[in-house]
């Protein structure tokens, strides 16, 4: 037996050691009968408490991300972790409409807050197209890895007393570090003369970055519209979100005209269903150019009337003028005939 074995060996028994403790204590308050308090969480996405939705399942991503090498560098010096987002299924129907897709749904999964999806949406453009905000969320978990790795190396430093951490180049990565240590200063017990600031900072960096993998952007709907449902995956019945029909921003506010334009010139489809499907809602689905022309062309017609109107008018007038100048006339020269008879 090799000496890492005999290590395995001792930190599963310690592992087991811990755990009954943890269960023992726990049967004292009445574990697992009594959940504890009720939590309701604020503006359930479901209207329903915690424990109501408590029989969904957990999603489970490993921690650290498991290395996955595509190339012989990776091999050898590791692959860049990745974020494994969860997947979207999208579909399409008649009655539901174009822009629909479900998700699993899991216990644990994290949505962004209505008015901020609302804000990103509306004010920054992220409605169908999040590249971007995909992008971000890979960039921020890769950063938070790193991050882990030199706190990870800074413990380590800590505990080989032949390296003084304060000289080159060692002193890079307390500079990183050190500053978070200070701002746990008096914050985090020591146990033992260990400092644990760096333990619970593992801990945090490993939640933010397993919220990031269970992070769902639900665009171009409010998080707030999933409707819980069961289907079947994989001769599986899994209980799913979806997310179908009109997005509310879309009724709440004009439709991005990226997207009117799209649906004209390449899906005339969606267009149509659209027109019809919600002809008795105040939404303009047309884009703003062919809005313009429609309004330029109405314009046009409204002047060309008036014309024609100030035409006809016109020309009436001069009848009229024409036929009084003659009829005057007319009484002049009989006029002066009787005139002469008289006389």
């Amino acid at each position: 037996m090799t000496l890492r074995e005999k290590f395995v060996i001792v930190r599963e028994n310690f592992i087991d050691k811990v755990e009954n403790w943890f269960i023992k204590t726990a049967s004292i308050f009445g574990f697992p009968n009594n959940p504890g308090l009720p939590v309701i969480p604020p503006k359930g996405y479901y209207g329903e408490s915690f424990f109501e939705g408590s029989d969904l399942p957990m999603r489970r991503v490993p921690f650290p991300p498991q290395a996955t090498p595509q190339n012989l560098s990776e091999v050898f010096l590791g692959g860049i972790p990745k974020i494994q987002p969860l997947d979207k299924t999208y579909f399409e129907s008649q009655t539901d409409g174009f822009y629909n897709f479900y998700i699993e749904n899991y216990s644990n999964l994290f949505f962004l807050p209505n008015w901020l999806s609302e804000f990103l949406q509306i004010n920054l453009g992220f409605c169908l197209d999040i590249t971007f905000l995909e992008v971000f969320r890979e960039v921020l978990f890769i950063s938070i890895m790193f991050f882990g790795q030199i706190v990870t190396l800074r413990i380590i430093l800590a505990w080989i007393v032949t390296i003084n951490p304060y000289t080159f180049p060692w002193n890079y990565f307390i500079a990183l570090v050190d500053w978070t240590e200070e701002s746990l200063l008096g914050l985090v017990p020591t146990v033992f003369g260990v400092n644990l600031s760096g333990p619970i900072l593992m801990t945090l960096l490993g939640r933010i970055a397993d919220t990031l993998n269970h992070l769902v952007f639900t665009m171009p709907f409010l998080p707030s519209e999933g409707e819980p449902g069961k289907t079947v995956i994989n001769e599986e019945v899994k209980n799913i979100l979806v997310f179908r029909y009109l997005p509310i921003l879309w009724y709440k506010y004009p439709i991005p005209n990226e997207i009117r334009e799209f649906w004209y010139t390449q899906r005339p489809d969606i267009l149509k269903y659209m027109q019809t499907a919600y002809k008795n809602l105040d939404i303009q689905f047309l884009p703003d150019r062919i809005i313009d022309k429609i309004s330029k062309s109405l314009e046009n017609d409204l002047i060309n009337d008036s014309a024609s109107s100030n035409i006809i008018s016109n020309n009436s007038l001069n009848k009229v003028i024409n036929f009084s100048n003659h009829f005057t006339h007319f009484s002049e020269n009989l006029f002066d005939l009787f005139s002469k008879f008289n006389l």
